[in-house]
């Protein structure tokens, strides 16, 4: 069993810039699409963004222009790099990793609060 270990999360005003990061226990073999969801209080939970093993990106509407995702080739995990962000971007985020073969690994989450 892989474990997904998000990090990078905090506390940042509005307008400011955080970096997420996702380790796995071992390499992850025949990836179709890293990404990254979040979920804030009382909400489901969303996609915020997805590359695929190709490099295609997909990103919510709500965050196209200021974040981007990028990923790790030699270890095969996903980085997030949010900048500008706004207090509605406040949530869990969470890692995942999708296999060709059948397994979704998920990581715990990492909270990530922005003040107005």
């Amino acid at each position: 069993q892989v474990q997904l270990v998000e990090s990078g999360g905090g506390f940042v005003q509005a307008g400011g810039s955080l970096r997420l990061s996702c380790a796995a226990s071992r390499r992850i073999f025949s990836i179709s699409v890293m990404g990254w969801y979040r979920q804030a209080p009382g909400k489901q939970r969303e996609l915020v963004a997805c590359i695929r093993s190709g490099g295609n990106t997909n990103y919510a509407d709500s965050v196209k222009g200021r974040f981007t995702i990028s990923r790790d080739n030699a270890k095969n995990t996903p980085y997030l790099q949010m900048n500008s962000l706004k207090s509605e971007d406040t949530a869990v985020y969470y890692c995942n990793v999708k296999t060709s073969y059948g397994p979704d690994y998920w990581g715990q989450g990492t909270q990530v609060t922005v003040s107005s």
